[in-house]
């Protein structure tokens, strides 16, 4: 009689081994910094449950309102006192005019300022927002000296995350290239010095249709609620150019030679 199957002494079977695939990420995700700014600017927008003298008190006293400078009307008072000249440089950017303005602002933040937020990091990603948001409100003070409509919105702010982030978004591996990597290193690749960004076909398409964009909804008065608001596109432009410009100041990653830069910058849209 045979004797019983003993596998411990047969010799070991040739089996593939087990390969575990790394888990995918989510096809969006937020970095805490930019959570934390919607969760701000919307939990700031139930101010619209306030009785309106409340509600328009606070717009006022937040907002920006060129009129508040006007030097030649001493006898106009408005809320908010001498201390609201300083503060709603900023302020005004944390208040919205409705739940369609809001949404708007932060759907533009989804992939902008979320790279901007990975690369900046906390600190440096809303000192940014308060400094583009200050510039905007300097751009619409010099275009509308005598206004007495308060200027709210996060949209200067926006324009400036726009505007920084083309400085790396078309680098190779960031994350508006055809050959991007996870959300973190994409976020972090070298940027291109401005000259040679200014020089990027894709840069000066993004510039032409922003920009355009903008002037059609200035001049054509098209507003968030085209009764009683209109676009202060003035203050987009303002903290578009704070962006563009002041990027190299807040950005940590290493800066690379220009030859490098330049090759780096090279990704399979270069031959669409």
């Amino acid at each position: 009689m045979d004797s019983p199957h003993n596998s411990s002494q047969d010799p070991p079977l040739d089996l593939p081994a087990a390969h575990e695939e790394a888990p995918h990420e989510p096809v969006l995700t937020l970095p805490p910094a930019l959570t934390a700014y919607i969760i701000l600017l919307a939990v700031i927008h139930l101010r619209v449950l306030l009785p309106p003298e409340f509600e328009n008190w606070t717009i006022d006293v937040f907002g920006f309102i060129p009129k508040r400078y006007d030097s030649s009307l001493l006898n106009l008072e408005i809320p908010g006192g001498t201390g609201a000249k300083v503060w709603t440089f900023v302020t005004y950017s944390l208040l919205h005019a409705n739940l369609t303005h809001l949404g708007f602002n932060v759907l533009w933040l989804l992939p902008f300022g979320s790279a901007l937020a990975r690369r900046f990091g906390a600190v440096r990603f809303f000192l940014f927002l308060a400094v583009t948001a200050a510039a905007g409100a300097l751009a619409h003070l010099l275009t509308h000296e005598h206004a007495v409509a308060p200027m709210i919105g996060a949209s200067a702010s926006v324009s400036g995350a726009m505007a920084a982030a083309i400085r790396f978004a078309f680098v190779r591996g960031s994350f508006l290239s055809f050959n991007r990597s996870d959300a973190d290193t994409a976020a972090r690749v070298p940027a291109l010095p401005l000259w040679r960004a200014l020089r990027d076909g894709r840069v000066i398409g993004f510039l032409a249709v922003w920009f355009g964009v903008n002037i059609i909804f200035g001049v054509g008065a098209i507003g968030i609620d085209a009764e009683t608001t209109s676009v202060a596109w003035q203050a987009h432009i303002g903290g578009f150019f704070a962006g563009l410009l002041l990027f190299t100041l807040f950005d940590p990653v290493p800066r690379v030679r220009s030859d490098a830069a330049d090759a780096s910058s090279r990704d399979v849209s270069d031959r669409i």
